[in-house]
């Protein structure tokens, strides 16, 4: 692609509505120097200099696609509880309305607090329900997501699972083939628990870990040959036309059945990998619901994914910069 034809493309985002449905979260920070030990344990103690709750797991996703210029339709399931307000505080940053929200007095809001100090993670401290959905919530939030694709023209759906609970094997069979029937676009960034029940999905993005794992496999990362003969089984069998694996430090794979496609990293200076996952999933979707081509659409996801893991916290992908670095590589090409 020339500089003009990815111009027209990043503008083309703007007309696109997402709807992303998963486990979201409130991301907490709290900032702070060590300069001690604690005489009360061999642990570091962290002087507090500043606290700050951003959106998080599937809201994560949502600011990615709000900053690319996007509409994300953002489906999910949260606590009725302090947390559960502060997150809902926080959306209304990207979306004026909290129609695909449903709160509910089952399950907490799930919150992960990370403490920083020079521009290191100490620790994260989590809380947070991962049962599943009790049936008449999971009924009521299923009907819920299908109405809004209905009232909505949506240009692709999103599964983001963070293995909390809120996405089950029946919210996706129902919702996968409702959007099957209107040839919505499904992408999928997969957690363990449901691994197996992504069939028949436009695009599937699990990282190298979770897809050797997920298939039982014993591969090196670096056996890229390897790599396709397994992605290949995999996407005959599930029905899933492409196949995005990230592998970290060596970049991503991705494979269209019958080809594939490496791409390699950007050399940059890693601060956080936090977040980089929902960045990735986020462009990719976006790049392929303006028909960019396999290959097209990782080498941007790649480097989307490079640009979030400069910042030493979890903070969407910025439209311009992204635009600025793509141009230049597709420059190299």
């Amino acid at each position: 692609m020339n500089k003009i034809e990815l111009e027209k493309t990043f503008d083309s985002f703007s007309d696109y509505n997402v709807l992303i449905i998963g486990d979201v979260m409130v991301d907490a920070y709290v900032w702070g120097k060590v300069e001690r030990i604690s005489p009360e344990a061999p642990v570091p103690i962290v002087s507090c200099v500043n606290r700050e709750s951003r959106l998080g797991g599937a809201a994560n996703v949502a600011l990615n696609i709000k900053s690319m210029g996007a509409n994300p339709i953002l489906c999910s399931v949260i606590g009725n509880d302090e947390k559960g307000q502060e997150f809902l505080n926080l959306l209304t940053n990207i979306q004026d309305e909290q129609y695909g929200i449903v709160v509910s007095d089952h399950r907490r809001t799930t919150v992960k607090t990370r403490f920083i100090s020079d521009n290191q993670h100490i620790i994260r401290v989590d809380e947070e329900d991962t049962h599943e959905l009790a049936d008449e919530i999971e009924i009521e939030f299923i009907d819920h997501i299908k109405s809004l694709i209905d009232k909505h023209q949506i240009h692709a759906v999103i599964f983001e699972d963070y293995d909390k609970g809120v996405i089950t094997k029946k919210l996706i069979e129902e919702i996968t083939s409702l959007a099957n029937g209107k040839n919505i676009p499904i992408l999928v960034d997969p957690k363990k628990r449901h691994y197996s029940d992504y069939k028949n999905v436009t695009l599937f993005k699990p990282n190298f870990k979770e897809f050797v794992e997920g298939s039982n496999l014993k591969l090196e990362k670096g056996d890229i040959e390897g790599l396709f003969a397994e992605a290949k089984n995999f996407q005959n069998k599930m029905g899933i036309n492409k196949l995005l694996i990230t592998l970290s430090e060596l970049g991503v794979f991705i494979s269209n059945e019958n080809t594939y496609e490496h791409i390699p990293a950007v050399v940059r200076e890693i601060a956080d990998v936090s977040g980089a996952g929902d960045t990735v999933i986020s462009v990719a979707t976006l790049c392929l619901a303006a028909g960019m081509n396999a290959k097209e659409i990782a080498a941007i996801s790649n480097l989307a994914g490079g640009i979030v893991c400069e910042i030493p916290v979890v903070v969407p992908i910025e439209k311009e910069q992204l635009l600025k670095e793509s141009i230049k590589l597709f420059a190299q090409v």
